[in-house]
């Protein structure tokens, strides 16, 4: 009996805590919306010198992950695909599989996967640092505008520095195919190369793109969001920098998996 009263007393202080959890965050969001739409109607209050600063920080410096990752990830895919596909002699069939999985799914998902792990966990360790430095209270006494200075050149800048690396990550995990091909298979470069033009349509390449830049969308929302959460001390901090990857990494892999039913529902 005592036991089914415990259970009972835990259901509802978890339900208590989803509940305040779930208020402050449609609370925060509804403040990065405002924050977003203010930036909008007035874009010269925009601080462009730190969006270049996060471009920086998320796209350049990440831009060697990125090809080393979908290199490697074309390499395994293309070894994977000509064990099976050169039994029944349709090598060529190589840059099909390894060109429209990497450039639909595996290049923008990798892609974002890492960005997570960089570029989220950064944004909320910074913002749960400045909380814990008290320096989000002294913004608003100051009656300044947190969200515009904290969300705003972040987002910017991840929907820019995304999409480009998403870019880089295409061609190196086609290359990465490309080296299998035709060291193993034998296919001439030239051959493989125009058969994934081929293959490889405008409507494939943007449906690329779109997912990254919702994933960046994504990424920075959530980054921002667990920063703003983070409790007052340091374990606040380490748990929210866990929080944002791992919630990243989930809400990535859900949006990935309804844009591709939409995207194969519009192109049926």
């Amino acid at each position: 009996m005592r036991n089914f009263k415990k259970a009972i007393a835990d259901i509802g202080v978890w339900g208590c805590d989803l509940k305040q959890n779930t208020y402050k965050t449609i609370s925060v969001l509804g403040e990065f919306g405002l924050a977003l739409f203010n930036a909008v109607r007035n874009p010269k209050r925009i601080r462009y010198h730190q969006c270049l600063y996060y471009f920086q920080q998320t796209g350049y410096e990440s831009l060697p992950i990125v090809v080393m990752i979908c290199l490697l990830m074309g390499v395994i895919l293309g070894f994977q695909a000509a064990l099976q596909l050169k039994q029944f002699g349709t090598d060529i069939y190589v840059a099909d599989l390894v060109g429209l999985s990497i450039v639909k799914e595996l290049g923008p998902l990798m892609v974002a996967i890492i960005s997570t792990g960089r570029a989220g966990s950064s944004f909320a360790a910074e913002i749960g640092t400045m909380r814990v430095n008290e320096e989000i209270d002294a913004m608003v006494t100051m009656g300044i505008e947190p969200n515009r200075f904290l969300f705003i050149p972040r987002l910017i800048a991840m929907m820019g520095a995304v999409p480009i690396l998403t870019i880089f990550g295409n061609l190196f995990g086609i290359l990465g195919g490309l080296l299998i091909g035709r060291f193993q298979l034998g296919i001439p470069t030239v051959t493989y190369i125009n058969r994934s033009l081929e293959v490889l349509t405008p409507a494939y390449l943007m449906e690329g793109l779109i997912k990254s830049v919702i994933f960046a969308i994504l990424i920075t929302v959530i980054g921002c969001l667990r920063g703003v959460q983070s409790g007052n001390d340091a374990h606040g901090v380490g748990r929210a920098t866990t929080s944002s990857v791992v919630t990243g990494i989930f809400w990535i892999v859900i949006s990935d998996a309804i844009m591709t039913t939409l995207f194969s529902i519009g192109g049926a």
